[in-house]
């Protein structure tokens, strides 16, 4: 019976039965629509190995890579030096794409306005200054919208957020006290609002409440059909999201990225740059592991490949050419034992 049944394992391994190995990741929402196209995607070119992702927030994908849970993390926010620290630098960023975090509204009867917005606008929403939506200061950006007297209702994250990151790196840049007053990271002290989990519950805020603002990333708005504010930039444009307006952000700063590729791409310069725009990462250890690490390898080789055609279609825009070359080199560096 035993020499039988090593028989059958044998057999059913050769005609594509064996389990396949699987690959554990947790973190950011932001990229969450774009992964699980990606990782559906690849189990048709690799039917061997199965990734399973769990989206629960950059701050969830940090700690869980520290803590050794997972194969690998994923944030939209760089890990600090005191969290490399904590994993004795065994960490490596890889970006995957560039996403947009946008500022979405559900004004009630009139939410078929197209909402301008400036960052002193929504730095100061946020901070509770601007309490109704038919304020002056809202008003004068938006001659001949008609915008309700209805109260503004912020929605934030309440979980630890590479969203949550990006859009208060944003606001320290272009609003002087919002620093010193809220706060940049993951998670920060809000002065006005609501709270949501995941860019999943920020939606979901914002679809059943009148009068929310809210930041999601740009594929949650397209996928709930919410409206986005066009944003004022640098060069005094306002410019609402797209795959374009994302490039030329991601552009504008390529000169900048360093080696370890943890780099901020918000309040960009150009025209056409759309400024609260966001690099999402995957961590990944220095040192991979036995067979599994030979998969995350492959992986890793295939999203800098492949994988960039389904980005645009998801409101993602794919990575420049220069930096996927700086990327693929920084692959190579990983070694398997």
């Amino acid at each position: 019976m035993k020499l039988l049944a090593a028989i059958l394992i044998t057999t059913m391994a050769q005609i594509g039965f064996a389990s396949p190995i699987t690959l554990n990741g947790a973190g950011a929402t932001f990229p969450y629509p774009l992964y699980s196209k990606w990782f559906s995607e690849y189990r048709k070119k690799a039917p061997d190995v199965q990734v399973n992702y769990n989206s629960i927030g950059s701050g969830g994908g940090i700690r869980q890579f520290a803590d050794q849970t997972v194969d690998f993390g994923a944030s939209d926010a760089p890990m600090t030096d005191e969290q490399i620290e904590k994993v004795s630098g065994k960490v490596v960023h890889i970006p995957t794409t560039l996403g947009a975090v946008v500022i979405s509204y559900n004004l009630g009867d009139e939410s078929s306005v197209d909402l301008k917005l400036t960052p002193n606008l929504i730095a100061e929403i946020y901070l509770g200054k601007i309490k109704k939506w038919n304020d002056p200061l809202i008003q004068k950006i938006n001659p001949g919208a008609k915008l309700p007297d209805r109260s503004i209702v912020p929605v934030y994250r309440s979980d630890g957020s590479g969203t949550t990151a990006i859009f208060t790196d944003y606001l320290s840049k272009t609003y002087p006290d919002w620093k010193s007053e809220v706060g940049q990271g993951t998670a920060v002290k809000w002065k006005a609002g609501i709270g949501g989990r995941g860019n999943e519950g920020v939606t979901a805020q914002i679809k059943q409440t009148k009068g929310t603002i809210g930041y999601i990333e740009f594929v949650y708005a397209e996928q709930n059909h919410l409206p986005v504010a066009a944003i004022k930039n640098t060069a005094g444009q306002f410019v609402s999201p797209s795959v374009a307006a994302i490039t030329s952000a991601a552009q504008g700063k390529l000169k900048e990225i360093p080696a370890d590729f943890r780099v901020s791409i918000t309040d960009a310069g150009g025209k056409k740059s759309y400024p609260i725009a966001g690099v999402t990462y995957l961590l990944v250890s220095t040192e991979l592991q036995g067979e599994k690490g030979k998969k995350l390898l492959d992986l890793l080789r295939w999203i800098m490949g492949p994988a960039q055609q389904y980005s645009a279609k998801l409101s993602y825009a794919p990575l420049p050419k220069s930096l996927i070359h700086r990327v693929e080199a920084k692959i190579k560096t990983l070694k398997v034992k």
